[in-house]
């Protein structure tokens, strides 16, 4: 009886511990976009469920057309570091791991590719846009190549290819890349890749020996949190440079007409998000300047009428703060150039033209309480001589005149001390237009 019971409980425990020692699953994740804190960081958290779950593998599909160093060197570290296999996958067909993504494809426990996907492309791009020292670029190329080495080499792929990709920009098809021994498998979808998988042993990181048996298993899809998603979307630099120009268009009709608060809300949090994304991105704050500057000579052509020349100053100043605002390695991690004039144009038409009527509404004649009476035309109601009565704007006021006034003729009001008008008789010489119009 106690070895039955001890038997039931061992069948008991088993069924509740083994599968959390392991799922027989496959966590799949899919980075379809550049290299940057957002994807490093939803790597990282991909890897960390799947050794929290104790899966059979980690199935990477890839789509990138590079990034940043950094980013890939913590991704690189992740992977290499991986308790669980981490398979990569180049798909669909005419999908890419350039650049950035072949440093993260070699660094993969299992490397494949698609029909119709190629890879390379590995050169480092010098950031900054200024002119570096041949030893400056002689450093970062050999480091550069000297991480491509380490990890090429650690995989038992063919290090001197590998870095052939480094030093002279390289690149290859699946069928190269497999021929060449930078991949392992070609492979026309999922299931073909895990039957070519089936059973067949590979080299850890560590050195271990490990044999992967994955036909049947269930592959379990990981996807981005929310907050990621938001992340990933500003973390396009032309994204990030249009709510900069609104935020900034937005607190400029804030400071035109105070109190609005809506206006000034909206600037406030659009710009705010516009430098969180930015603080993630390799920004030049130089470009800043010439953005701000751009909004100098909005104003400037308003207050100055230059007929544009200030204006058209402006917008080009705004484009090329655009282009240079964010000093990313490849063009898809930079604000386009039809972003940048699709921005600029517009929004310097409207900031001018607002600043326009902000100053014209200053320069112009007081039209209310006493002030708004003088060069009013009315009419004597009574003999000036010099005291009397006139009727101005719909009203009887007492007045002074300086010369003689008969009852009924025109007056002119030049001055008004506190309930007096002080007004003189309204002749062609001293009649403006703005009188003639009242």
């Amino acid at each position: 009886m106690r070895s039955t019971l001890a038997r039931i409980a061992l069948a008991l425990l088993a069924a509740v511990v083994l599968p959390a020692i392991s799922s027989a699953e496959i966590l799949k994740i899919t980075v379809d976009d550049t290299i940057q804190p957002v994807s490093e960081e939803y790597i990282a958290r991909a890897i960390d469920e799947a050794e929290r779950r104790h899966d059979q593998a980690i199935l990477m599909v890839m789509n990138t057309p590079g990034g940043l160093v950094e980013s890939t060197r913590e991704i690189i570290e992740k992977i290499t570091n991986s308790s669980i296999p981490i398979i990569i996958y180049v798909t669909p067909t005419g999908s890419r791991a350039a650049s950035a993504g072949f440093f993260i494809l070699e660094s993969a426990d299992i490397a494949a590719m698609a029909p119709g996907t190629n890879t390379g492309a590995a050169h480092p791009v010098i950031l900054s846009g200024g002119n570096m020292d041949d030893v400056m670029k002689q450093k970062m190329e050999n480091d550069a190549a000297a991480l491509m080495r380490s990890v090429a080499a650690r995989r038992g792929r063919n290090v001197e290819v590998a870095e052939s990709t480094v030093r002279q920009s390289k690149s290859f098809t699946e069928q190269e890349a497999l021929t060449q021994h930078l991949i392992d498998y070609v492979a026309k979808n999922e299931d073909d890749l895990f039957r070519q998988i089936e059973g067949k042993s590979f080299k850890r990181f560590n050195g271990e020996e490990v044999t992967l048996h994955l036909v049947g298993d269930a592959v379990v899809p990981f996807g981005m949190t929310v907050k990621e998603q938001i992340l990933n979307h500003l973390m396009d630099p032309n994204v990030a440079f249009i709510l900069l120009a609104i935020g900034a268009l937005a607190l400029y009709a804030e400071f035109n007409h105070p109190g609005a608060v809506v206006p000034g809300t909206v600037g406030v949090v659009f710009i705010l998000v516009a430098a969180f994304a930015l603080n993630l991105l390799p920004t030049r704050f130089a470009a800043l300047v010439l953005i701000i500057g751009a909004f100098a000579l909005f104003a400037a052509e308003a207050k100055f009428a230059s007929h544009g020349v200030l204006t058209v100053g402006g917008i080009a100043l705004l484009t090329l703060g655009g282009l240079l605002l964010v000093d990313a390695p490849i063009p898809q991690m930079r604000v386009h150039l039809v972003t940048a004039l699709a921005v600029s144009i517009p929004l310097g038409a409207i900031t001018a033209f607002l600043m326009s009527i902000a100053l014209r509404a200053r320069r112009n004649k007081l039209v209310s309480g006493s002030q708004g009476m003088i060069g009013e035309v009315g009419v004597a109601k009574t003999a000036l001589s010099p005291h009397g009565k006139v009727f101005v704007h719909g009203e009887i006021w007492d007045a002074v005149s300086a010369c003689e006034v008969d009852p009924g003729q025109s007056v002119v009001v030049r001055r008004v001390d506190g309930l007096v008008l002080q007004v003189e008789p309204l002749t062609a010489a001293n009649l403006s237009p703005l009188s003639a119009i009242r």
